[in-house]
């Protein structure tokens, strides 16, 4: 029996409608998935409390028997789901049912499509499945009391779905939750016992609190008459998942704890799991995702395995486990070497935590190895949407270095396509038979990078070249020196040595013209003082007259204008300007003999090499005034 004071109505916000909407009219061909979704945070709201009572034992108040609950009452068309465990606060309430409610809406929204069926797919990205209750129900009513608060102290939330919601202060005489579903007429199959059972069977079969409904029970004859009475009974198995034998595990009981543990509305790419023996014991469970959280780029954001201790739930998201780069790696790790009492401090600086996660580290990046080479067009789906926090490790993890850049993935001009499928070892097996160095470049986009001059001798010479465009490229190329004892090099950066590739009438032919263009490079380097390190001719252009080159040690230009537009300061580098002694541009500038139209043709053709590695110009104002005074000079 509840008692209530303090009613008020409040106002979603805009966006959340929009969610509610979505919620209630894109999921109708999958409705059964809120029993899952509410049993799911019950179970939570167990776990959670079973955590508590280690440090305290009070706050179970005589009642340590954690169970779910499931009530149907046929007459006023409700659907109850009820547990014992941790409770919520007036404040709590407001903030947690759903954590859209909280955070992440604005973004959500931004990612709708209007497609309802991917849209739908989306929501366990979001942490909604609260709201899912609104798929079969029309009005929803929360009644909450934390374990650390009196009966007087409850709180109740209502809404029906339309924007508004009311709370106010009641009385319950148990810590605990019930979510109370007023069905909608059409959606009374839910209040049929064998419906619910079958559903938390293929569910929620695997959690380990225990989720009871009442069986009617006929008794001995009393009076000539049998006597019906009613008693609880444990649907579910109510064993957790991860302790049971591997053989006796389907592959669909993997995937429903999957989005148990994860809130996902999708299946899992894979999975591993796996019990250790021997100097340390625990049990692991990981998952890779189909699709990445909306916070996947947020590094500050929590991030990790679930952790329990002896099957005890000791904190979600337990960073200590897996690295930063593998954050979108979703599971459990349950250990028997821990103490009961764990807390994150003592998480830090243990030697067991940190033997375990080099091991569990080992494992994920297995896992996508395997999936690698088993499996190409899965691990293309994980590439696509984890491929660029996959290659944080590369900086983040010197001692799994090797792995984690076998994992990585580019386009190349061996491909023609800006699909990333090009390994480091797809690029070996390809080297020419004199070449000794993996050669790439980076770029903004696929286009730029395949239209930069830096690739014409290599296009020419047949030598592939990987084209890096993901903003991060430029930061891990400068931490992977090389690969398998083949040397990274960028093409855009330092002197281009191809001599291998030359025969000796070619290389004659070209110290002939550096002697010629002698007198010609230092006219360029004075005019040009302010703006370039050094003037040199390049043999790497086969088409443009001209490119620039950062020196090998200097940043390049991706990474200056990433910098730059982060608010960073950036040290004042120059650019090697190089010149293409063969093109007709270079030979007009050779011939000129006006000192001041020499002036504009050398800074013209370093603008507009500028503009070809997608830089922008410090002064267009000029680039344009000197093009306008050489095309009417050279139209007179």
């Amino acid at each position: 029996m509840t008692t209530a004071t303090g009613k008020q109505t409040r106002g979603f916000k805009a966006e959340v409608k929009q969610l509610l909407k979505l919620m209630i009219n894109s999921l109708y061909s999958n409705k059964e998935i809120f029993l899952r979704e509410l049993i799911s945070n019950a179970s939570d709201a167990a776990d959670k409390l079973r955590f508590t009572a280690l440090s305290n034992s009070e706050i179970y108040a005589g009642d340590s028997d954690l169970r779910i609950k499931i009530t149907v009452d046929k007459e006023r068309n409700t659907l109850t789901v009820s547990d014992n465990g941790i409770g919520m606060t007036l404040t709590e309430a407001e903030d947690h049912l759903g954590t859209i409610a909280k955070s992440g809406t604005k973004e959500f929204l931004e990612h709708l499509s209007g497609d309802q069926a991917k849209d739908a797919q989306m929501i366990g990205q979001f942490g909604v499945g609260f709201y899912s209750a609104f798929i079969v129900a029309d009005k929803v009513t929360v009644i909450s009391r934390s374990a650390a608060a009196n009966a007087d102290e409850a709180v109740s939330w209502e809404s029906q779905g339309d924007g508004e919601y009311t709370v106010q202060m009641v009385s319950k005489p148990s810590r605990g939750t019930d979510v109370i579903l007023h069905l909608k007429e059409d959606e009374k199959e839910f209040l049929e016992e064998w419906r619910l059972r079958s559903i938390i069977k293929k569910y929620s079969d695997h959690i380990a609190t225990p989720v009871v409904m009442l069986k009617e029970k006929e008794s001995d004859e009393k009076e000539g008459e049998a006597v019906k009475t009613c008693e609880e009974e444990t649907v579910n198995q109510a064993k957790a998942l991860w302790t049971r034998n591997k053989n006796d595990i389907s592959d669909e009981d993997y995937k429903q704890f999957y989005k148990h543990v994860s809130h996902d509305f999708d299946d899992p790419l894979v999975w591993s799991h796996n019990r250790v023996e021997g100097k340390s014991e625990y049990t692991s469970l990981l998952y890779i995702p189909k699709h990445a959280p909306f916070d996947l780029w947020n590094r500050d954001v929590p991030h990790g395995l679930k952790l329990y201790v002896q099957r005890v739930f000791i904190m979600d998201d337990a960073k200590q486990f897996l690295p930063l780069y593998l954050r979108f790696i979703k599971g459990i790790v349950d250990t028997n070497d821990l103490p009961l009492n764990v807390s994150r401090e003592i998480l830090q600086g243990d030697k067991r935590v940190e033997n375990m996660r080099n091991a569990l580290t080992k494992r994920a990046l297995g896992m996508l190895s395997k999936l690698a080479a088993e499996d190409n067009e899965k691990y293309q789906t994980v590439w696509k949407t984890f491929g660029t926090v996959i290659k944080e490790g590369v900086v983040e993890d010197f001692a799994n270095q090797k792995e984690v850049a076998a994992l990585l993935r580019f386009a190349s001009t061996h491909n023609n396509s800006e699909t990333q499928t090009t390994s480091f070892e797809d690029y070996i097996g390809r080297m020419k038979n004199n070449q000794d160095k993996i050669y790439y470049i980076t770029a903004d986009t696929y286009n730029a990078a395949k239209s930069s001059p830096h690739l014409e001798i290599f296009n020419q010479k047949g030598i592939e070249v990987l084209l890096l465009t993901d903003k991060i490229d430029e930061w891990v190329a400068a931490h992977l020196t090389e690969f398998n004892g083949k040397k990274l090099q960028s093409v855009a950066k330092g002197s281009l040595d191809l001599e291998d590739q030359k025969d000796e009438e070619t290389k004659k032919a070209e110290e002939a013209q550096e002697k010629t263009y002698e007198s010609m490079l230092a006219q360029i380097k004075k005019v040009l003082d302010n703006r370039i390190k050094e003037a040199r001719l390049t043999h790497r252009l086969t088409t443009s007259p001209a490119c620039i080159v950062a020196d090998e040690h200097d940043l390049g230009g991706q990474m200056e204008r990433i910098l730059k537009a982060a608010g960073q300061a950036v040290p004042e580098t120059k650019p090697v300007f190089e010149i293409n002694p063969d093109h007709a541009l270079i030979l007009r500038l050779r011939d000129e003999q006006d000192d001041s139209r020499f002036a504009d043709w050398a800074h013209i053709l370093l603008d507009q090499a500028i503009l070809a590695e997608g830089g922008a110009l410090a002064n267009p104002a000029d680039f344009v005034k000197r093009l306008n005074g050489l095309l009417l000079a050279l139209a007179k």
